[in-house]
């Protein structure tokens, strides 16, 4: 299968490619620089200069292709309206170079778009209150295009993905343990968090693209309901700091980021049941909290890189870090 990706040179992208092309597809990768081209490149694709702006070069690269994964996410994320425009005009786009063909549409949203509070499965429809509610306009984008013969499908990615040179969610609660000297939790810590290893969701990503039932809703959840007390505790242990409650204003503090103390107050535990039972998806890499003992998350690069990552200012206009 020749599969066009956008998104492949971002954080997850590279695994997922290297996944594709060791599976045997060949893999065309949109890429909005230099650099990024050059990344794709070393990896054994071939570069298609552009962005989720260029919407003609988005739909021929689809029309070009047996199959489309679309994992390129950002912008301005003060103007959430923005974003979702912005995705959802380059899900019609893609799905426009493949409509009639019955070649797949893999799209990437979050198990966030989830209602909390309680196990959420694939078959229930996302929460418009959700914290990531701007997500779900690229959910409906692509399934809408089950009725035009498009093998549509949605992959919704946990929070954290997690392996090698992650700087999502998990280094930044590290940045602040280092900073503050203690590793924090908000209220009793016992809020739930779901959690998939990077070369596992990248198996998820292809297995989606080659088998995956057209309209389908897939979890990457190899860890549906890691608490982020356990988390808290174990970057205690290995910084050799206390643990301690916040609330939410506190945390906010602590952490430098309001968006990420509210992040880190949901309780947002998702099944991924009926994905394995579809696709036969067994996760067999490392967990979380295993990452966290054997990983790279402890060195100085990964927390000054949170640090850069998740200050206000650059949040505000980078995109997405998984």
């Amino acid at each position: 299968m020749h599969v066009f990706v956008t998104g492949g040179s971002g954080l997850t992208g590279p695994a997922v490619v290297t996944e594709l092309l060791t599976a045997g597809h060949t893999v065309t990768g949109l890429a909005r620089s230099d650099a990024s081209a050059a990344r794709l490149e070393a990896l054994g694709a071939t570069p298609r200069r552009g962005s989720l702006d260029d919407l003609d070069i988005l739909r021929d690269g689809a029309a070009a292709a047996d199959g489309v994964l679309h994992m390129a996410y950002g912008g301005d994320y003060a103007d959430p309206d923005a974003l979702a425009r912005r995705d959802r005009g380059a899900i019609e786009a893609l799905g426009q170079g493949l409509v009639e063909t019955g070649k797949p549409l893999v799209i990437t949203s979050g198990t966030l778009v989830m209602r909390g509070g309680r196990v959420s499965t694939e078959q229930e429809a996302p929460d418009p209150d959700s914290v990531v509610a701007v997500r779900i306009a690229g959910e409906q984008a692509c399934l809408s295009l089950a009725d035009s013969g498009v093998r549509a499908s949605v992959v919704r990615l946990a929070p954290t993905v997690h392996g090698p040179g992650d700087y999502g969610f998990i280094p930044a609660l590290i940045a602040a343990a280092r900073r503050a000297g203690v590793s924090a939790y908000i209220g009793e810590g016992t809020n739930r968090w779901p959690a998939v290893h990077r070369l596992d969701a990248a198996g998820l990503f292809r297995l989606a693209l080659e088998k995956a039932p057209s309209g389908s809703v897939l979890h990457a959840a190899a860890e549906s309901a890691v608490t982020i007390k356990s988390i808290a505790e174990r970057i205690a242990r290995t910084l050799d700091v206390p643990t301690v409650s916040l609330g939410l204003e506190q945390a906010s503090e602590h952490l430098g980021n309001p968006f990420l103390a509210t992040f880190f107050s949901l309780d947002v535990p998702v099944s991924s049941e009926h994905t394995r039972a579809l696709l036969g998806w067994e996760p067999k890499h490392a967990t979380l909290l295993e990452d966290l003992t054997t990983g790279d998350y402890f060195t100085p690069q990964a927390s000054v890189r949170a640090e850069e990552i998740w200050s206000p200012r650059h949040r505000a206009h980078q995109h997405s870090p998984n």
